[in-house]
């Protein structure tokens, strides 16, 4: 008798084993991954751009992003670009919710939804610097508008313009003075900066600051570490705390803050 109880009680045993063990392959398998393919979120994200980061010679670490303006569309977050669904970095200045930059997609300001203020149609107050990608021709430039109707495109329906301030890369000797012109913000305090420039093979460059540095300084390292010698030209996009980047490589959440837009990568 109490052998025939031994040998049941190691059936149950071993039935028992076998149950813990399948339901540890079912958690495995469907733990934290809603459709149980084991997605991972990196994989699914952007593969078509170039991660670098350099050191300039005046102290300023550069974090940037290379890709072409066909891979960028203009999104709307109202979140920390580092927790956002996308890559690329922050977008043109805002207050709270409301952008105060040009951020339009084909003629569209990216956050319409939100009624008549603050949508992405206008460089408020001023006009400002605006990097313009004209799909027809496959062409960057920076254009000083205030509303995008001022902006010179091929196709109102094939085009991006993001809002910003003009960096003057190709006016050396009066770049500040049109910055200034153009009110930008702290350009004497030390502050985490960020920009978007491109060189004359067409790439986009978008950088930001993980050194708080002065406006000069900024664009001093960008001209010395960004595009080999090349870049033709670009804008300031916000900075201080707002001056964000997600990759696979890195994420800087600058100070932790909400932006209301970013330049996103597309594929």
């Amino acid at each position: 008798m109490e052998k025939e109880t031994k040998r049941r009680l190691k059936v149950v045993s071993i039935v028992l084993v076998a149950m813990v063990a399948v339901i540890i392959t079912i958690v495995l398998l469907t733990g934290n991954n809603d459709d149980g393919d084991f997605k991972d979120e990196e994989l699914n994200m952007p593969y078509d751009y170039t991660y670098g980061k350099a050191m300039a010679n005046n102290g300023m670490e550069l974090h940037y992003i290379r890709t072409k303006p066909s891979n960028i569309t203009l999104e709307p977050i109202f979140n920390n670009v580092t927790v956002a669904p996308f890559y690329g970095i922050n977008g043109g200045f805002f207050y709270q919710n409301a952008l105060l930059s040009i951020a339009v997609v084909n003629d569209e300001p990216v956050s319409k939804e939100k009624g008549s203020y603050g949508t992405g149609a206008v460089n408020a107050k001023y006009a400002r610097g605006t990097l313009v990608w004209d799909e027809s021709l496959d062409v960057l430039s920076v254009q000083v508008v205030s509303k995008p109707s001022d902006l010179a495109v091929t196709d109102r329906s094939r085009y991006w313009a993001q809002g910003g301030i003009s960096m003057s890369l190709d006016r050396d000797a009066d770049w500040l003075e049109q910055a200034m012109a153009e009110q930008v913000p702290l350009p004497n305090d030390y502050c985490l900066r960020s920009a978007a420039v491109y060189d004359t093979e067409g790439n986009l460059y978008l950088v930001v600051s993980t050194i708080k540095g002065t406006l000069a300084s900024f664009r001093e390292a960008v001209v010395e570490q960004i595009g080999d010698g090349k870049l033709v030209n670009g804008i300031f996009l916000d900075g201080d705390g707002s001056s964000q980047l997600r990759s696979r490589e890195a994420k800087l959440q600058g100070d932790g803050r909400m932006v209301v837009q970013m330049l996103r990568l597309l594929r």
